[in-house]
């Protein structure tokens, strides 16, 4: 039988190097805010004769707008995000492109004002805070009739950590080259997440469950080895049908909701190594008391 938790230290070490890389992007390089969370003015426009990215970029600039983001939508469509726009700025931007490139046509404007913004950001935080607390209560409560019952919603809030860390860091890391930006659709993504990762720890905990009331006197990392052993199949059957899914999403659906599958993409991936090797594994770090083993320092003045 795979002995997966045995490697449980080499792979906590993996993950504190990809958590450590995101954490230093987010530090540095942080997250391209979208409107809805910095306030701004979006454009949607099609032009009737062919244009390209750069060359809108261009005219932006000479229009006083150098810091204005240009995207391309499925449809060939564009979007340009400026900071915040009167009407009459608008219209003035409007008649410069057209200058430049003839009939634009205006599909859609939309504005948030920096007041509402930090609103928009306040509740996302909140919202999230709020799911993470509450499903750390009920995994407890589910696992009321487990020794230390506690232990569990606290593994599983510990894995959701860990998935939406790497996923803000690796959208931090290609939110440069992809000209991707945080809105509710990312948001959304996130939320989605942490219910696809705590969905799937929760699986593996329950067969835990399951194999400790079989057997109360086995080993207790013996009893996570086997329950991980038995779930490693549909873990990753589940991953990668729900990859497909999202993979579909992202080729065909288009630019409205870009985000959400590419926060997805990450958060299943990242979801089902979590329940795996993060959530189980702290089980069994608690219940065995190996703190220690993290800090080498400490662990060598055991000797």
């Amino acid at each position: 039988m795979l002995d997966l938790i045995g490697k449980r230290f080499k792979l906590f070490a993996l993950s504190g190097i990809v958590l450590l890389v995101c954490i230093v992007t987010l530090l540095t390089a942080g997250l391209n805010m979208g409107i809805d969370f910095s306030s701004g003015s979006e454009l949607q426009l099609r032009f009737e004769q062919e244009v390209t990215v750069e060359e809108i970029r261009e005219e932006l600039g000479n229009l006083g707008h150098t810091t204005a983001i240009v995207q391309v939508t499925g449809d060939d469509d564009f979007i340009i995000r400026t900071s915040t726009m009167e009407t009459a700025e608008k219209e003035s931007l409007l008649d410069g492109l057209a200058e430049r490139f003839g009939t634009v046509e205006e599909l859609s404007f939309e504005g948030v004002e920096p007041v509402i913004a930090q609103q928009t950001t306040n509740i996302a935080i909140i919202a999230i805070a709020i799911a993470s607390v509450g499903i750390m209560l009920y995994i407890t409560w589910a696992f009321r009739r487990m020794p230390k019952p506690f232990r569990y919603g606290a593994c599983a809030i510990a894995a959701l950590v860990h998935d939406v860390i790497v996923v803000l860091g690796i959208f931090a890391i290609f939110a440069i080259p992809l000209n991707l930006e945080v809105n509710l659709m990312f948001i959304t993504g996130i939320l989605a997440v942490i219910g696809y990762s705590v969905n799937d720890t929760v699986i593996v905990f329950d067969r835990i469950r399951e194999n400790r009331i079989k057997n109360p006197s086995a080993n207790f990392t013996t009893i996570v080895n086997n329950s991980l052993v038995e779930t490693l199949t549909r873990s990753i059957n589940t991953g990668l049908t729900t990859l497909v899914v999202i993979l579909a999403l992202l080729l065909f659906v288009g630019s409205t909701i870009e985000n959400f599958s590419i926060v997805m993409f990450i958060g299943v991936v990242t979801g089902v190594y979590s329940s795996i090797f993060t959530a189980s594994a702290l089980l069994v770090v608690w219940e065995n008391k190996e703190w220690k083993r993290f800090i080498p320092w400490l662990r060598k003045s055991r000797v």
